[in-house]
C-alpha cells in the first residue's frame, strides 16, 4: 500500500513538473485565495477568538448598566454603586474601579506629559498581574488623606530611570505633588487595549462624601469560581436599590430622579469591553475574502477538469485495462492534494506579508492589534483549508472521469467526432458559481463605496480643511490653585501664540469636534414644564474660550460668542446648537433670552448665541444637541466655582503642523509656565480622518476581495471560452472556408460568455439580496438593495465579461481555415 502510494504521488509530481505553466497558474491561484483566508483569519482570531492575556480571563466581567428612562445600554460605575457592590456581593472575588487620566510629571528635565490611570487598590489584583518589582496598592494606599503612592509602566521604568532597581521608595513629581513610587509592572502587561498607560494611581474615593451620580468611571470584577454571568446580574440588580438608599443625591438633584432612571445590570464579558462591535466587521470581512478562497476553488476545478479532459483517452484505456473507479479517483485527489498542500504552503508565506499589510492598514482603536499573528491556532487554520481546498477543486474531476466508461473515452478520441455538450456543462457551472459570487462582493464593495461617498458629502458642521493645530495643556491644581489665575494663564498663552506672525487666530476648549472628549448631561430649560424629578434629555458639554467658534470654523447662527468679560465676571450665559434650539423653541432667534441650567441649584444662564450643528460624535452619527458653557463659572454643577483645567488649544494659520511653528509654540508656551508640558498635538483632521478609518478600511478590505473576486471569476471565464474556441477550431474553420464573417463567429463566443454571465449575475441578485443586509449596520444613507449599485456592478462584470470572451475568441478566428482543418 505504501509502495503504490509512494509511485502515485511519483507520477503526479512528474505529471505537475512537466506542465509548468499549469502547476504555477494553479499553485498561485490557491496561494492568493488561501494566504488572503490565513490573513484575515488572524486577524479575526488575534481580536476575536485568544483569550484575554490575563489567568483565567474567562472569569472577567466589565460592570455595566442600563437606563431605559435615557435609552443608554452602556450606563457606566459610579462611586456609590462600587462601595456598595464591593461590599455587599456574593458574586465577585474582588472589584475595581478605574478612569483615564493625564498627568504632568516635573522636576526631572523638562515637563512632560503622561498618559495614566486611576484606578482603586482591587483593580490590578483583579486582573491577576503582579508587579515585577514592588507591590500593588493596598487599601491603605486608596484610602483619603494616605501618603501619595504610584506605580510605573515599564516602558517609563526604563525610559525614566534606565531600569535601574533601586526606583523603589524614590519620589516623582506628578501634577505638582510628590509621589513614592511603590512598584513596577511586567513588560507583558497591558492594560485591556487602552493606549498604554505609563504611570497608575490611586483613586483614593472618599466613601463620606460621596453622592448619587457621577456615572464617570469603567469597573471590572473578576467571578467567584461557580458563579456565571447570568447569576451576576441578578447579584447586581438586587443591590442597585441599596444604593439609592445608601447615599444622597447631589445637590440640586432629587432621589427621584435617579430612581426614575429604571436602573438595570449590565454585567458582560471584560472581553467585549476590549473588542467592542469591531466584531461584525471582522466577520464580513471574513466571509467576503472565503467568498475569493471559494472562487479560487472553481478556478483550480476548471484548470484541473480541462487537464482531465486532455487525458481522457489515457483514463480511457486504464479502466479497460482493469483500473478500477477508486484507483482513478484517488489519483485525481492524490494531485489535488499536492497542489493544495503546495499552494497553502506558498499561501502561508503570502499571508505573513499581507497581514504586515492589514495591520498597516486597520482602523487606529482596532482593538488588540498586539495579539494578531500567525500562530499555532493560524497554522491549524492553514492546514484545514488546505484539506479543504484539497477536495473542494479534486472532487469535481475525480466524479466527472472516475465513472466514465471505457468506450465512451476510447470513443472520444475520434478526430470526426466534436465535443458533446455534457462535457462543458461542468466548466460552465464552475464559471457561473465564480461569477456569482464576484457580483455578490461587487455589490458589497459598491455599497460601501456608496457609504463613504455619503459620509464625505455629510457638512461636519466646522471646517476640516483650514490648517489647524491641536494640543492639550493641563495646569494642575497643585501648581497654581486659584481658578482666576488659570484662566489668566491660559488667556496670556493665548496673547503669545496670537503674536506668532503665521497664527491667524488661536483659543482654547475642553474638546474638539470628533475627539472624544466632552460628555453628556441634562439640562433644564426655565421656560418648561418638569414634574416632579423628572429627568432631562442628555445634551452634550463643551466649555469654550472666546474665539473658539472662529477658530475651529464653526458658524454663529444667531447671537454672539462669548466674551473675556462673561468669563472674568463669570457671567451666567451659554451657547447652544441650532437643532438644540430648534428642538425647544423652534429656531435658533427664538433661543437668544431662554435660560437654562444643570441642576436646581445652578444658576440660571442666558442663551446668548446658537452654533452650527456639529457632527461631534462621528459623521455616521447624526448631530448631537451641545450645550456651550464658558471655560470659568460660579454655581455649576453644585459647584461654587468651576474651571476647566485640562484643556485643548487650537491654533489656526498657514504653517499649522510644521515643525517650525511647533517650535514657536513650545517657546509661546513655555514663556508663560515653563512648568506646562504640550501632549496629544495633532492637526485638526487627525480626528475627522481618524472617525472615518472604519469605513476606509471596510472599503479597502471589500475592494480587494471583489477585485480579487472579479479577476478571478473573469480569468475562469476567459478560460472556458478560450477552450471551447480551442476545441471548434475545425468547426470554425469549416465555417470560415464556407464563407462565415469573422465578427460573427466572435460574437458567437462573446454571446457564450454573456449569457453565462447573465446567469451567474441572476444568481448573484438572489445571494446578495440576503448577504447585504449584513452590511446594514455599516452602511450610511445607502440601502443594502441600492439599484444603482446594481446596476453599475451588472455593467462592470457584464463588461469585463464581453472582453475576456473576445479576447480568446478572435485569437483563435485569425487561424488560416486551411492550416485549421489540416492540424485536424
Amino acid at each position: 500500500m505504501v509502495e503504490l502510494f509512494s509511485n502515485q504521488l511519483r507520477q503526479v509530481v512528474r505529471r505537475l513538473l512537466h506542465a509548468p505553466m499549469f502547476t504555477l497558474v494553479t499553485l498561485l491561484t490557491v496561494a492568493i485565495g488561501v494566504g488572503a483566508n490565513i490573513a484575515v483569519f488572524s486577524v479575526v482570531e488575534g481580536v476575536l477568538l485568544k483569550p484575554l492575556p490575563y489567568p483565567h480571563a474567562e472569569k472577567l466581567v466589565g460592570l455595566w448598566h442600563k437606563a431605559p428612562a435615557l435609552h443608554l445600554d452602556n450606563l457606566n460605575m459610579a462611586p456609590s454603586n462600587y462601595f456598595i457592590y464591593r461590599e455587599q456581593n456574593h458574586s465577585f472575588t474582588d472589584i475595581g474601579l478605574y478612569q483615564g487620566d493625564s498627568v504632568s510629571v516635573t522636576g526631572q528635565t523638562s515637563p512632560e506629559q503622561v498618559r495614566a490611570l486611576d484606578v482603586t487598590d482591587g483593580l490590578l489584583p483583579v486582573l491577576g498581574v503582579p508587579p515585577m518589582l514592588g507591590r500593588w496598592f493596598s487599601h491603605a494606599d486608596d484610602a483619603p488623606g494616605s501618603p501619595n503612592t504610584i506605580l510605573l509602566s515599564y516602558g517609563y521604568w526604563q525610559r525614566r530611570f534606565g531600569g535601574s532597581r533601586s526606583v523603589l521608595g524614590q519620589n516623582l513629581k506628578v501634577d505638582g505633588k510628590l509621589r513614592q513610587i511603590i512598584g513596577v509592572m511586567p513588560q507583558s502587561f497591558r492594560f485591556l487595549d487602552w493606549e498604554q498607560p505609563e504611570l497608575f494611581l490611586p483613586l483614593q474615593l472618599d466613601r463620606n462624601k460621596t453622592t448619587l451620580g457621577e456615572f464617570s468611571y469603567e469597573g471590572m470584577a473578576r467571578l467567584r469560581p461557580s458563579v456565571t454571568q447570568e447569576a451576576a446580574n441578578r447579584d447586581v440588580a438586587r443591590m442597585i436599590p441599596t444604593v439609592w438608599g445608601s447615599f444622597p443625591p447631589p445637590p440640586g438633584f432629587s432621589l427621584t430622579l435617579f430612581k426614575q432612571l429604571n436602573m438595570q445590570a449590565n454585567v458582560r464579558p471584560l472581553r467585549q469591553d476590549v473588542v467592542g462591535d469591531v466584531g461584525s466587521l471582522l466577520w464580513i470581512l471574513m466571509g467576503s475574502i472565503g467568498v475569493v478562497l471559494l472562487i479560487a476553488c472553481a478556478n483550480v476545478a476548471n484548470l484541473l477538469l480541462v487537464r482531465a479532459e486532455g487525458r481522457h483517452q489515457e483514463l480511457a484505456v486504464c479502466s479497460a485495462l482493469g483500473a478500477s473507479r477508486a484507483r482513478i479517483a484517488g489519483e485525481f485527489l492524490l494531485e489535488s492534494f499536492v497542489i493544495g498542500l503546495a499552494g497553502s504552503a506558498l499561501g502561508l508565506t503570502l499571508a505573513w506579508g499581507a497581514l504586515r499589510l492589514l495591520i498597516a492598514m486597520a482602523p487606529e482603536g482596532l482593538p488588540r492589534v498586539h495579539d494578531i499573528g500567525i500562530d499555532l491556532p493560524g497554522l491549524a487554520f492553514t492546514a484545514g483549508v488546505a484539506l479543504l481546498c484539497s477536495l473542494l477543486f479534486g472532487c469535481i474531476p475525480a466524479l466527472r472521469y472516475a465513472s466514465a466508461r471505457p468506450g465512451t473515452g476510447m470513443r472520444e478520441g475520434g478526430r470526426t467526432l466534436s465535443q458533446g455538450r455534457e462535457r462543458h456543462r461542468t466548466r460552465n457551472i464552475l464559471v457561473v458559481v465564480q461569477v456569482s459570487l464576484a457580483f455578490v462582493l461587487l455589490i458589497c464593495s459598491g455599497l460601501m463605496i456608496r457609504t463613504f461617498r455619503a459620509l464625505t458629502h455629510v457638512a461636519p458642521g466646522y471646517d476640516t480643511t483650514a490648517p489647524i493645530l491641536t494640543l492639550h495643556i493641563d495646569i494642575p491644581e497643585a501648581e497654581i490653585p486659584d481658578p482666576v489665575k488659570v484662566v489668566r494663564t491660559q488667556s496670556a498663552i493665548l496673547d503669545k501664540l496670537a503674536a506668532i506672525p503665521s497664527v491667524t487666530s488661536a483659543a482654547l476648549a475642553n474638546s474638539v469636534p470628533m475627539d472624544g472628549g466632552a460628555w453628556h448631561d441634562p439640562v433644564y430649560a426655565q421656560d418648561r414644564n418638569y414634574t416632579d424629578g423628572s429627568m432631562p434629555a442628555l445634551r452634550l458639554f463643551k466649555f469654550y474660550s472666546p474665539g473658539m467658534f472662529r477658530t475651529l470654523g464653526i458658524p454663529l447662527v444667531a447671537g454672539r460668542d462669548f466674551t473675556w468679560t462673561d468669563t472674568y465676571d463669570k457671567l451666567p450665559v451659554a451657547i447652544v446648537s441650532e437643532n438644540f434650539a430648534r428642538e425647544y423653541w423652534g429656531s435658533a432667534q427664538k433661543a437668544l433670552g431662554r435660560r437654562i441650567r444643570v441642576s436646581t441649584k445652578d444658576d440660571w444662564r442666558e442663551v446668548i448665541g446658537v452654533a452650527g450643528d456639529v457632527h461631534d460624535e462621528g459623521m455616521s452619527k447624526d448631530a448631537p444637541t451641545i450645550a456651550y458653557w464658558p471655560i470659568m463659572m460660579n454655581h455649576f454643577e453644585s459647584n461654587d466655582v468651576q474651571v476647566r483645567r485640562y484643556v485643548m488649544l487650537a491654533i489656526r494659520g498657514p504653517l499649522a503642523g510644521s515643525q517650525g511653528l511647533m517650535n514657536q509654540v513650545r517657546q509661546a508656551v513655555w514663556s508663560v509656565d515653563a512648568n506646562l508640558p504640550l501632549a496629544d498635538v495633532h492637526p485638526l483632521d487627525y480626528y475627522y480622518t481618524k472617525s472615518m478609518a472604519r469605513t476606509s478600511f471596510t472599503l479597502a478590505m471589500l475592494g480587494v476581495a471583489a477585485g480579487m473576486a472579479l479577476l478571478l471569476g473573469i480569468v475562469g471565464l476567459y478560460g472556458v471560452i478560450a477552450y471551447s474556441a480551442s476545441q471548434r477550431r475545425r468547426e470554425i474553420g469549416i465555417r470560415i472556408a464556407l464563407g462565415a464573417q469573422r465578427n460573427r463567429i466572435i460574437g458567437m463566443f462573446v454571446q457564450q460568455g454573456l449569457v453565462l454571465t447573465a446567469a451567474g449575475i441572476v444568481c448573484g441578485i438572489l445571494v446578495a439580496l440576503a448577504v447585504t443586509r449584513l452590511l446594514s449596520s455599516l452602511l450610511f444613507h445607502v440601502s443594502p438593495i441600492d439599484p444603482i449599485t446594481y446596476g453599475c456592478a451588472c455593467l462592470a462584470l457584464s463588461a469585463a465579461a464581453a472582453l475576456a470572451s473576445y479576447i480568446p475568441s478572435r485569437r483563435t478566428t485569425a487561424v488560416d481555415p486551411v492550416e485549421a482543418l489540416r492540424a485536424e
